[in-house]
């Protein structure tokens, strides 16, 4: 045996070059800071990113997708408040409920409650002098892409909203899809992808029809011990540890509550200018099935300004893909693709006068 000191970068698991990430010295100021939700009696911790300008500026806070996340989503909103703060746009990015420097309970909290949060932040960025009160818009990915229209919905402080990869259905139909899709670009076969979702299937119904958690518990541990058994024998160890991770999430307040919470009923309530993107490539929000319902529901809501983009081989975090496959994530060392960058701040800029201001 011949052994040598392996370095990062001859691990597979070594991270990617990042070459978009930001590096000071920066043209605008950041700042970070901390302010409360009083509803919830919490004190959120973000970073706001200042153009250097002499006149009140725009802004949007951002907000992460499923999971507790902090401030830095994958680098994606690090990359993006760069572009929109040089563009001369404010940026609020803020660690979730029980992250990083934010106090407060994220496994107990659900959709609405992410949405006060986002509100407070709002509410926070009306008191700053350097920025637009009437030009505050939210920008959400992923989750955070129905968490901005909740927003928009419940407060007319919202100017405009941005959903990155943000659902049209519910989440019981989207992750049929997803499982689907994923399998397929792993090699699954058909009737493989239809089992799993005959399994899925009877998870939601449990979870739809027990509202004790408790009581769902034993019911989900009895149908993983069903699905064990049935298994063949190399795949009962990784199967039964896949259901038991899979089930404490599934069983959560938060799960719950988006099982069954259809976008389309808040969308219809939002009449501010809103633009939906997804990648082509997308397998965790499928853009075939969302951008069309998000579309209508628009539509339905007499809303005239609206736009809807499919941008070309972008995976669900916007990187340029070869699948869209969530193992190709980490392997990719674009953050986020220019097209996206470009095409959200020039519809920003758009929408809030900017672009027609000389710079």
């Amino acid at each position: 045996l011949v052994f040598k000191r392996a370095t990062a970068a001859d691990l597979d698991f070594a991270p990617p070059k990042r070459p978009q990430t930001p590096q000071p010295p920066f043209p605008y100021v950041v700042e970070d800071l901390t302010y409360d939700n009083p509803a919830a009696q919490i004190k959120l911790a973000g970073t706001l990113t200042l153009p250097r300008a002499t006149a009140p500026v725009p802004a949007v806070i951002l907000v992460s997708g499923s999971g507790p996340q902090g401030r830095i989503e994958e680098g994606l909103y690090a990359v993006l408040a760069d572009h929109l703060t040089r563009a001369g746009i404010a940026v609020l990015y803020v660690d979730d409920r029980g992250v990083g420097k934010s106090t407060g309970n994220f496994a107990t909290a659900t959709i609405e409650d992410f949405a006060n949060d986002v509100l407070a932040g709002i509410a926070y960025l009306k008191t700053r002098k350097e920025i637009d009160a009437k030009k505050l818009g939210v920008i959400g990915h992923s989750e955070g892409g129905l968490i901005a229209p909740m927003c928009a919905a419940k407060s007319s402080e919202v100017a405009f909203i941005v959903m990155m990869a943000g659902p049209g259905v519910t989440i019981e139909e989207i992750l049929y899809e997803q499982a689907a899709l994923t399998a397929r670009v792993q090699g699954a076969k058909e009737d493989a992808i239809a089992q799993n979702r005959k399994t899925l299937e009877k998870i939601f119904a449990i979870l739809k029809t027990e509202k004790d958690p408790a009581a769902a518990d034993k019911k989900l541990a009895e149908l993983a011990a069903a699905e064990v058994a049935a298994a063949p024998e190399a795949q009962k160890k990784a199967l039964e540890a896949s259901l038991s991770t899979n089930f404490k999430m599934t069983n959560s307040p938060w799960f719950r509550f988006m099982l069954t919470f259809d976008p389309r009923l808040v969308l219809r309530q939002v009449k501010v200018p809103v633009l939906a993107l997804n990648g082509e490539l997308d397998l965790q929000v499928p853009p075939q099935q969302n951008l069309p319902e998000i579309a209508k529901a628009l539509t339905a809501s007499g809303n005239k300004n609206f736009k809807t983009v499919t941008l070309p081989k972008l995976n669900h975090l916007f990187q340029t893909a070869q699948t869209g496959a969530v193992s190709e994530y980490t392997k990719i060392e674009e953050t986020i693709a220019p097209a996206a960058l470009t095409l959200i701040t020039e519809w920003i800029a758009n929408q809030t006068g900017l672009a027609n201001k000389p710079r």
